[in-house]
């Protein structure tokens, strides 16, 4: 699969010949001529860029700001970014750098140079990730001594939400436990799982996917599972559905757990089975009430 890359240039020869070089290397390329018009792809996008490469100098929406925007977005922040532009003065790349931009090239430049700092950028990104992803295995795989997530006397403020998309209303609240609480399901459940089509997309929610998040608005943690099973009647042939948790705390040792948890519930969901959320709630109860991870079965 070609890596793809996000190309911000407000000038159109230039936009055009760095496309093509870069379609010529084996990269696919999507381009934007100011950083609100890349905000609104971005928006759109199923795939998140490999890298995102943005000039300073441009009309609605420079670069500065666009990367600011940039740097907000859970699903795009931690993509590499390179600017390119003629800004070349020590107050400009110290600027740059300071922002947080990942490196910066100035113009006339050596198209190698360019070919260069990407494959660099995309090579550092996946090592990133693989070591990630390591030390996830590690981390579930032994007995870990933590504090516990939730304290006895707040067990009653944890929360199991159950939702499924509806292609013509979105996220629609199926049920609940426990059934009383001043906070709204529908409301909550729909910002978790709106964030979490966010940051996969409805494209690519094909195999169970979670997400840790902090609802500052309500002072929450929440632990969002989003999964699918195929139904060709639906918008994206599968029918997606999401299961989360909302607790006064969750650490990110107790949502693997959690995970894994959900991962069970979500077999019956694929069977068109009913799942009793009491128990679900029992048992993530449980877990964000325990001070030792146990290991992984």
């Amino acid at each position: 699969m070609k890596p793809l890359i996000l190309f911000v240039e407000d000038n159109a020869d230039l936009l055009y010949a760095i496309k093509l070089n870069l379609e010529s290397n084996n990269f696919k390329v999507i381009t934007a001529k100011n950083g609100k018009n890349a905000l609104n792809i971005l928006s759109n996008l199923d795939e998140v860029p490999e890298v995102i490469i943005s000039d300073i100098m441009m009309p609605e929406m420079d670069g500065y700001e666009f990367f600011t925007e940039v740097s907000k977005i859970p699903k795009v922040n931690q993509v590499p970014f390179i600017f390119l532009t003629a800004k070349s003065s020590p107050e400009d790349i110290r600027f740059g750098k300071m922002l947080g931009v990942d490196d910066y090239l100035t113009k006339p430049f050596n198209e190698k140079d360019l070919l260069a700092v990407i494959s660099g950028k995309i090579k550092r990104n996946k090592n990133i990730k693989s070591i990630t992803e390591k030390m996830d295995t590690f981390f579930s795989s032994f007995d870990i001594e933590i504090e516990p997530s939730v304290l006895p006397d707040d067990i009653e403020k944890i929360i199991i939400i159950l939702m499924f998309w509806d292609d013509k209303y979105g996220p629609k609240l199926i049920n609940h436990y426990p059934k009383y609480s001043n906070l709204s399901f529908q409301d909550i459940g729909t910002q978790l799982f709106q964030a979490t089509l966010f940051i996969y997309g409805h494209g690519k929610i094909t195999n169970a996917e979670g997400i840790l998040l902090n609802l500052k608005n309500i002072k929450m943690s929440g632990y969002a599972y989003f999964n699918s099973y195929p139904d060709e009647s639906e918008r994206y042939g599968q029918k997606q559905y999401m299961l989360a948790t909302i607790a006064p705390n969750i650490n990110y040792f107790h949502s693997l757990k959690i995970k894994e948890l959900f991962n069970l519930a979500s077999n019956k969901i694929d069977s068109k089975k009913k799942v009793d959320l009491k128990i679900v709630w029992k048992e993530v109860s449980d877990i964000l009430t325990a001070s030792v991870i146990p290991i992984s079965s």
